[in-house]
């Protein structure tokens, strides 16, 4: 193999080529290992939705956030839902407002056939969520452990008591 090729006179190494590759294979996987991956979660909303629900579906994005991905938000008109997509803009507003410590619009509301799409990514990368769930927290009290259950031997049975009572009799009487 060519360690130097601009080198005069050229370099070069002999060397065991399984190795070589075995090597650069293990360097590939530990350098993928490290990268992480991005990972698009989907969320649909309809413009006529209920407080609670809009509050469930909030959550599930704060969630997705922290967890360090991005969230597609898709609002889907029907009907005569079709001619009112500035509801859909302003429920779209709304929920970017709602979750912007935890992410940016990063791309804007556009309509899309029946359905408005808006993309919020989060402020911190999910290598670094990763990392910061990693790192043991000083604070956390180990649980207690599960009381130790001491057993005791089972009681000899009849036939046995009976010939421990014989055996201590005939010891007693060979002592005399």
């Amino acid at each position: 193999m060519e360690v130097a090729p601009t080198a005069r006179p050229p370099v070069c190494k002999l060397m065991d080529y399984g190795k070589f590759k075995y090597e650069s294979a293990l360097k590939a996987r530990e350098s993928r290992k490290n990268q992480a991956q991005t990972v698009i979660k989907e969320i649909k909303l309809r413009p006529k939705i209920d407080p609670h629900d809009y509050g469930t579906k909030k959550g599930h994005v704060e969630r997705f956030l922290r967890q360090g991905d991005k969230v597609k938000v898709t609002i889907m008109f029907r009907g005569r839902e079709q001619s009112r997509p500035e509801l859909g803009f302003r429920l779209l507003q709304r929920l970017a407002g709602d979750v912007e410590e935890l992410g940016f619009v990063e791309a804007q509301p556009k309509q899309d056939g029946r359905n408005m799409i808006m993309v919020i990514g989060p402020h911190r990368r999910k290598s670094e969520t990763k990392a910061e769930r990693a790192v043991p927290q000083e604070n956390h009290v180990a649980p207690a452990e599960r009381p130790v259950r001491v057993r005791r031997p089972p009681a000899p049975s009849a036939a046995e008591a009976r010939e421990a009572a014989e055996n201590a009799t005939s010891e007693a009487q060979a002592g005399a």
